[in-house]
């Protein structure tokens, strides 16, 4: 077997000759050329040796009777012969010559001293006649021709093959990234790690009968490390490893990708064990049936090929599909089943811990200040992904050289992160003087709400330097744990968003409210509404009102249609508004009983452009919870059997009080009574149920029409 490998890679490497025989014929259509043109130079040479007169001496020599016979072409005097007579010899004389004008006289002079004329028109030869007429088309022919066959043979394995798979083959030397590299995943590592372990050792999991997974799907937000887990497989596997897009699949003929799919499997079988990796799977698994006028375009015929491949007649178990996509929602039904995905990893954010992992992995690859505490950069980036956190880390090095200095500091890493969440600073851009007083007293209203609400994310840092493509930004950092949003925490959040806008109207007055609280305004908006539509936070009970947008390429939803009645879309918008005037009255009583707080932070914010923690933990006279709820482990560790972590203080500052047994020892509240409940689904019916309309009523619709 290996003989026949080496074999057939050395025939694929083995030099192949395109264009070898265009080199021939352009040698030998050369070569012709130059006998041609040999031969037509030899052919207007004439054979015997002549002399070249000047007319003068021709028309002197004619008088003298020197001259014999002349032969006139055209303007030429060819073939003359004279004879003289040279130390009393008799010499024959050949000469040619040229006649400058056309002109009887000297015709009449040649005719009275005797001379025999004949005169000849230019009779080209045939091979010139053919060279001239047909060399011109020969030799663009010949070029076309030329640059067609190398072209026809340079592309020659192109074309053939155009439906070949582009998968790359990966082996350990070619991929450095191992399971060690990777952080903030564990659970997902480890389901790949065991199938890692599989094809090293089999024998452990066949003795007890199982299977290797046919498919592990990969899917999570992007930059949460899908491809770094497919590299690091790749480089812990002793197996052959495919690496290929889900794009390279798709081509604008139709079949092309299936039979890329067909050659990407047969490479498998060929190689197997082996792992193939498709990134972006979404590029080429979506829905089928999405297009309108039929399903028989490329992208589908594709997916049908990988779907019989996957899991078909002729399946190779040896064979493991990894794929990764940020879309699961959008991927075919069929794609998604057991017997070709046997496993859906999730690849989710990182909590503060995983995070902490994550930056003590790409902290080691950069000279920093070993005093740097990595969990009090975890704490300071919820929601980061790994791609966030490696970018940070980089952009903390480019700061630090930057300013020429030897390591990488804390300050740098600050000034990173809020790079990445905000954008570069641009103190250079020229606003007004009351632009910037506007924006510092914007963004002071929502520092003080932050401060004052007990149910609003931690308040982390508030500037009026502009960053991106806003004059200022309040920041809060989302606590770690926290997966659900309570409805105390949805209205306080609606006042923390208005907050900029009555911050305005409180100093300014009504008609100096600017547009910068557009933003604010919008989420507030859309916040309330899905309190009221999707979440049944409001009185209109628990309905989810309205069906959510599907898009049109999926094949799914068309259009929006609504599932219910005017009259309930009054009520709908009746309860947002509710909701948004209550948390504007709320956001504007607290403001003015903090009236004297509010100038302080707006001053001081004016003066120095930017405040941390401390600054307004200083200014309001108050102490802000960094860490608010107690974090515990989602599963009791069987080992320990608790769900505690080992080190709390490790990830939590200070003591953290724990809700369990105050949770435990509350009483359940009393539910509403069964009177109101009726009267409150008579109400929804009343709303839902659409209007009747009486005779009087159409005959009026009539009139007006």
């Amino acid at each position: 077997m290996n003989s026949k490998k080496n074999k057939n890679n050395r025939r694929q490497n083995m030099p192949q000759s395109a264009g070898g025989g265009g080199n021939q014929i352009i040698i030998i259509l050369l070569l012709t050329m130059v006998v041609v043109m040999a031969i037509m130079y030899f052919q207007k040479t004439p054979q015997v040796k002549a002399q070249e007169w000047d007319y003068s001496t021709v028309v002197q020599k004619v008088k003298e009777g020197v001259v014999k016979e002349v032969t006139i072409v055209d303007q030429n005097i060819r073939n003359g012969k004279a004879i003289e007579t040279v130390n009393g010899k008799i010499t024959e004389i050949n000469f040619y010559s040229f006649i400058p004008f056309t002109a009887s006289g000297f015709v009449n002079l040649l005719i009275d001293n005797n001379v025999k004329v004949r005169g000849e028109a230019e009779k080209p030869s045939y091979l010139s006649l053919i060279l001239v007429n047909l060399l011109p088309i020969l030799l663009i022919g010949f070029l076309l021709w030329f640059f067609m066959f190398r072209q026809v043979q340079g592309s020659n394995n192109r074309a053939m093959s155009f439906g070949k798979s582009r998968a790359r083959l990966l082996t350990k030397e070619d991929v450095k990234v191992t399971f060690k590299d990777v952080e903030g995943c564990k659970e997902a590592k480890e389901e790949l790690q065991e199938v890692v372990q599989f094809l090293k050792d089999a024998s452990k999991f066949t003795k007890l009968g199982a299977k290797i997974p046919k498919g592990v799907l990969l899917v999570g937000p992007p930059g949460t490390g899908k491809t770094l887990l497919a590299k690091a497989v790749a480089g812990e596997a002793n197996v052959p490893f495919f690496s290929m897009s889900g794009s390279e699949f798709v081509e604008m003929f139709v079949g092309v990708g299936a039979s890329r799919v067909r050659d990407l499997f047969e490479q498998g079988k060929r190689s197997a064990p082996c792992i193939i990796f498709i990134d972006e799977l979404d590029a080429v698994g979506r829905t089928r049936g999405a297009g309108y006028g039929g399903g028989h375009d490329e992208r589908e015929q594709t997916l049908n090929q990988m779907l019989v491949e996957m899991d078909g007649f002729n399946t190779d178990t040896r064979i493991i599909i990894f794929a990764a996509t940020n879309r699961p929602d959008v991927l075919d039904p069929a794609l998604l089943r057991p017997g070709r995905f046997d496993r859906q990893v999730v690849v989710d954010l990182p909590d503060v811990k995983g995070r902490e992992g994550i930056f003590k992995v790409h902290v080691s690859k950069i000279q920093h200040d070993p005093s740097i505490d990595l969990y009090h950069l975890a704490r300071a980036t919820p929601g980061f992904s790994g791609a966030d956190i490696a970018n940070m880390v980089n952009e903390a090095a480019l700061i630090a050289a930057r300013n020429d200095k030897a390591r990488v500091e804390l300050s740098d890493f600050e000034e990173a992160r809020d790079k990445v969440m905000m954008g570069p600073e641009r103190r250079s851009i020229l606003i007004s003087e009351k632009e910037k007083l506007n924006t510092a007293y914007h963004e002071a209203g929502h520092t003080l709400m932050a401060v004052l609400l007990q149910n609003t994310d931690s308040l982390h840092k508030v500037t009026i330097v502009p960053r991106g493509r806003s004059l200022g930004a309040t920041w809060t950092l989302p606590s770690d744990g926290r997966y659900t949003l309570q409805r105390k925490k949805a209205i306080d959040e609606m006042s923390l968003l208005l907050g900029g806008r009555v911050a305005e109207e409180f100093k300014f007055g009504e008609d100096s409210v600017t547009t910068g609280a557009s933003n604010d305004i919008e989420r507030v908006t859309e916040l309330a509404r899905r309190m009221v539509c999707e979440w049944g936070m409001s009185k209109l009970g628990p309905i989810s009102f309205g069906q959510k947008e599907q898009p049109i390429f999926l094949g799914k939803e068309i259009a929006r249609h609504k599932d219910y009645s005017e009259e309930t879309a009054q009520k709908i918008d009746e309860e947002v508004h509710k909701f948004v005037m209550k948390a504007y009255e709320r956001t504007q009583k607290l403001i003015a009983e903090n009236a004297d707080k509010f100038e302080s932070l707006s001053r001081e914010l004016f003066e120095k452009e930017s405040l941390d923690i401390e600054d307004i933990e200083r200014i309001c006279e108050v102490k802000l919870d960094r860490v608010k709820d107690k974090l515990v482990y989602a599963g009791k560790d069987p080992k320990r059997g608790t769900d505690e972590l080992e080190d709390p203080s490790a990830y939590q500052e200070g003591e953290v009080k724990s809700v369990k047994e105050e949770v435990f020892s509350t009483p359940i509240k009393p539910l509403k009574k069964a009177e109101s409940i009726k009267e409150d689904i008579k109400t929804v019916k009343k709303a839902a149920a659409p209007k009747k309309t009486t005779a009087a009523n159409s005959k009026k619709k009539k009139t007006t029409e």
